[in-house]
């Protein structure tokens, strides 16, 4: 729905009182400026934060004041940098600017707790956590059953979409794998158009293009599908012809983690 103008004005004075208390809980120390013994308030002056984030100091404080200016991405990512703002924070600084989440996610490898693995390994079926770009990250001994061990693919392969159109295993492995694997990439389509531009897409877009003829000419498509849920057939080297009810959930605190469950279904 359109952001009302009273709800702007909240945001903006919302904007103006978030990066003022982060400003003042950022000590010189942390950013390697001298403290020196005439700071009157604690935490970075204006123009400390301005200077190393690389940005005016007149445009950073009409930032800070809330004014209805229109600040870029780049001009976001510096002051967060310059600001040491965490994950969530940053989130929330883009939240309150720009009205959505932040093109794409905060460099850095992303890490499944130990709580998060834990409840993995509880679960008596196959699950797994991916990343947006559906790099796989964890796993449980169920998923390992059905589908491999993911500890022995190299982590740069460890992506759902690599195995689904250049493991020839996963190709015998997937009844129908011409209709899944367009169902897929129609999914994958929406996560890669959100990324706003994440050079990690584009490096997996272009190393499929030259390893897959039918991703190279699935691409172009336009298709795209935000399903998070339907049933999935797998073909066992043992256990034969397989069905499953798969689900998605966003891991909550760390939305570029989704975790995907497979639930047997009964026959």
């Amino acid at each position: 729905m359109p952001v009302s103008a009273l709800q702007r004005t909240d945001d903006r004075r919302a904007l103006s009182d978030f990066v003022r208390d982060r400003r003042s809980r950022t000590s010189p120390d942390e950013v390697g400026l001298p403290a020196g013994s005439r700071r009157r308030t604690p935490g970075l002056r204006r123009e400390e934060v301005a200077q190393l984030a690389g940005v005016g100091v007149t445009w950073y404080t009409w930032f800070e004041q809330g004014r209805a200016i229109q600040v870029s991405a780049d001009f976001l990512e510096r002051v967060c940098r310059a600001l040491r703002l965490t994950a969530t924070e940053r989130q929330h600084l883009y939240a309150l600017a720009q009205h959505r989440p932040p093109p794409h996610a905060a460099p850095g490898p992303l890490a499944v707790s130990p709580i998060l693995q834990a409840l993995l390994d509880s679960l008596p079926n196959p699950a797994y956590i991916k990343t947006t770009r559906w790099d796989i990250v964890a796993w449980n001994a169920a998923s390992t059953a059905l589908l491999g061990d993911y500890a022995s693919i190299p982590p740069a392969e460890r992506n759902s979409l690599w195995l689904m159109f250049t493991e020839p295993r996963w190709r015998r492995m997937i009844p129908d794998w011409e209709g899944a694997a367009r169902r897929v990439l129609a999914k994958f389509r929406l996560d890669h158009g959100r990324a706003g531009g994440d050079p990690a897409f584009a490096q997996l877009v272009e190393a499929l293009q030259a390893a897959s003829p039918e991703f190279r000419r699935w691409w172009p498509g336009q298709d795209v599908s935000e399903r998070s849920e339907g049933i999935k057939r797998i073909r066992h080297d043992t256990l034969g012809l397989l069905e499953f009810a798969h689900a998605t959930f966003v891991v909550e605190g760390s939305p570029d983690l989704r975790m995907v469950t497979y639930t047997p279904v009964p026959t």
